[in-house]
């Protein structure tokens, strides 16, 4: 089984008062393994408006590698790959961000309301060693 190049992957939404907070949770799920334990944090927006934070650390390969199938699914796959050196930052971290209402739907495209961050293994901790590794990783998933 190939080597999953992460340390974690971080995936966090918010549900706003406007939103059922089932259905974001079911949106954010499509990315998890099945019964994987969310944390929840309630805060309050700027008028006073409830908010729900919404976010799952994922540390095992094998729930990391689901994540991964689920992204080589993405449409634009491609496009993510060429622009790896501006997703991924200086402390080799890469980021994305999913549309929430599409994986309400089991669907998985680039858009708003889901933010997926992956620290991404480098060694040394450099940020043209972490950029291949990614590749590496989204390279292995699509096939």
């Amino acid at each position: 089984m190939p080597r999953v190049p992460f340390h974690y992957i971080d995936l966090r939404t918010f549900c706003y008062a406007t939103e059922d907070e089932k259905r974001v949770e079911e949106a954010i799920r499509a990315f998890l393994p099945e019964e994987f334990e969310l944390d929840r944090m309630e805060n309050a927006g700027h008028h006073g408006d409830r908010i729900v934070v919404l976010s799952a650390r994922v540390e095992n390969a094998d729930d990391m590698r689901l994540i991964l199938d689920r992204l080589a699914e993405l449409d634009e796959i491609d496009r993510i790959m060429d622009e790896l050196d501006e997703r991924v930052d200086d402390n080799c971290s890469f980021f994305l961000r999913l549309d929430k209402q599409a994986a309400f739907q089991d669907e998985v495209e680039l858009g708003k309301g889901i933010t997926l961050r992956a620290k991404v293994e480098a060694y040394p901790a450099k940020h043209e060693a972490a950029v291949e590794n990614a590749r590496e990783a989204l390279e292995q998933s699509r096939s």
